[in-house]
């Protein structure tokens, strides 16, 4: 073999490894546009995920709000009905006393009024309005009692 073979191969095994280089760096560089343009898409992507899920937390945020708005007027209800439910009780109380009293006053009236019969009753006095009395009565001291137990 003649030098100059010898050359020429040294020429054509440098070439072929010039293209092989050459080709590696094309491959390199389109694999890397590649890559390039993966990751952004995936930026844009969670970028619109991002606001989606910034107004998904506003809305919580709101509704948590309300929540607590709620909460605080379901608890300011709880206390107004528990205040008005002391102020009946007081009224009925006061009503009940007051009803005592005059049951007291109308028995002192009773003894003084000498129409009464030997039993107990006026001439003029209703059977009738005499037990619906009682019965009022009974009910208002049951209702004492109820009350008095819780």
């Amino acid at each position: 073999m003649g030098s100059n073979t010898v050359v020429w191969i040294v020429v054509a095994v440098a070439v072929v490894l010039l293209v092989i280089l050459l080709l590696a760096f094309v491959a390199r560089g389109a694999r890397d546009r590649k890559r390039i343009a993966e990751s952004d898409r995936i930026r844009h992507e969670v970028e619109a995920e991002n606001e989606r899920v910034a107004k998904r937390e506003a809305i919580a945020a709101e509704t948590e709000a309300r929540a607590r708005a709620a909460a605080a007027e379901a608890e300011a209800k709880a206390a107004e009905a528990a205040r008005l439910s002391d102020r009946a009780s007081a009224h009925r109380d006061e009503a009940s006393s007051s009803r005592e009293r005059l049951d007291a006053e109308r028995q002192r009236a009773d003894s003084l009024d000498p129409r009464l019969k030997t039993n107990g009753k006026r001439d003029d006095e209703d059977d009738v309005d005499r037990a619906d009395r009682d019965e009022l009565k009974r009910v208002e001291r049951d209702e004492q009692h109820h009350r008095a137990a819780n």
